[in-house]
């Protein structure tokens, strides 16, 4: 079992930029393949971004590509999302979740959430 909890949430400016960190607990955090989502008000959660057991592969949504940059540090127990070029529309609250299938962005492929960490960009 796995047990993660989410930090860095904020309230940042548009185009600003913004780091959220997932701390893990267990000693198998290598073998799950690891997957940020958000859920804004009045919408359902999304993915957002997820990186191999190894942090050797990322895969990521479309609207996060190229200013969102997901990575991991096995050693650590650790999985970030470095957020730039943030807009009004990336404001949510962010979860972190583990799950077994790389590429997977479906919700029901992920067996552990955190408890989420609020990302507030203001224009």
């Amino acid at each position: 079992q796995v047990q993660l909890g989410e930090s860095g949430g904020g309230l940042v400016q548009t185009g600003g930029s913004l780091r959220l960190s997932c701390a893990a607990s267990g000693r198998t955090f290598s073998s799950y393949v690891m997957g940020w989502f958000r859920q804004a008000p009045g919408k359902e959660r999304e993915f957002v971004a997820g990186i191999s057991g190894s942090g050797g592969m990322a895969y990521y949504a479309e609207s996060v590509e190229g200013r969102f940059t997901i990575s991991r540090d096995n050693a650590k127990n650790t999985v970030s999302l470095q957020m730039n070029s943030l807009k009004a529309e990336d404001t949510a609250v962010y979860y972190c979740a583990a799950g077994q299938r790389f590429g997977a962005r479906r919700i029901e492929n992920y067996n552990y959430w955190g408890q989420g960490t609020q990302v507030t960009v203001a224009s």
